[in-house]
């Protein structure tokens, strides 16, 4: 074992200038700062990666918000206010506003019923369609505005009973989907309209419509029906009228029993529950 520990002069200094020579190198690694470009392109390449990454994301979530079509305000449901952001009151004042049978035809009249903030009607209002009557009303013929300012009588009216779909599309603001659908509904009555006044039950015809489709058109020959009295009615008699169902049937016999009879067919207002817009129509089927 001594023959591996004994070094002669020569050895004994190179073994010592080796000890220096690492001593100086591991001072070197600790002490000297020395820029490692490797290390500095691969910080760069991060940040680029994440970067992209981040864009990549904020993309996605723009995808996954829902897209906003034009679309008419009169007929905002629950749902699709609180898509746009609406609050709940803002949404219950536009409804009970629309359940008075009336229009919003600009922007500043759906803040005005609303009262929705401006931030959000900026947001909102440019996604707004009104019927062409409402946003550009040059469209009238100047035949049109003449006949419409002075009122036809009863014998130069059309039949609204006999007219067809291409004689009502030359009233301002009903085109062919509107049309067919005043035909349909129409003929789902054997005999058709009993008046005017049943117009309103067509879905999207709005009172103005109506009343430039009445100035030029009119019930003539009315469906002949078996009117009912509303004193005597039964419950399976008044649930064949319009816009009467089972419960509605029920309350107004209970409110004929508790008045002893009805004085007059206005009374049905009072009833609980009882459509009043509607009370000109069920009017029509019945009788004291």
């Amino acid at each position: 074992m001594k023959s591996h520990f004994y070094f002669s002069k020569k050895q004994r200094s190179g073994i010592l200038l080796l000890i220096i020579i690492i001593v100086v190198i591991q001072c070197l690694y600790f002490f000297i700062d020395i820029p490692n470009e490797k290390i500095l392109s691969d910080s760069d390449s991060n940040k680029a990666f994440i970067a992209e990454i981040d864009s990549l994301k904020q993309i996605a979530l723009e995808q996954q918000k829902p897209k906003i079509y034009p679309f008419n305000p009169n007929y905002i449901t629950d749902y699709k206010g609180y898509t746009l952001g609406m609050s709940n009151e803002e949404i219950d004042r536009l409804l009970k506003f629309r359940e008075q049978g009336k229009w919003i035809n600009s922007s500043s009249q759906f803040q005005e019923v609303t009262q929705v903030s401006d931030t959000l009607l900026n947001k909102i209002a440019p996604y707004f369609k009104f019927p062409d009557w409402v946003t550009n009303p040059k469209l009238k013929s100047n035949n049109y505005s003449k006949s419409y300012n002075t009122p036809k009588t009863f014998e130069q009216k059309l039949d609204l009973n006999k007219t067809t779909a291409k004689q009502l599309e030359r009233v301002n603001g009903i085109g062919k989907a509107l049309s067919e659908r005043i035909i349909k509904f129409r003929n789902k009555f054997k005999g058709g309209f009993i008046a005017d006044v049943q117009l309103q039950d067509v879905y999207g015809l709005s009172p103005e419509v109506i009343e430039r489709l009445k100035n030029d058109f009119t019930v003539k020959t009315p469906r002949q029906i078996q009117k009912i009295n509303l004193n005597n009615a039964t419950i399976e008699q008044l649930v064949t009228i319009q816009h009467i169902d089972y419960e509605l049937a029920y309350e107004i016999i209970d409110q004929r029993t508790l008045r002893e009879g009805y004085k007059s067919l206005e009374e049905l207002i009072k009833v609980k529950d009882f459509p009043r817009d509607k009370i000109e129509i069920i009017k029509l089927y019945l009788v004291l």
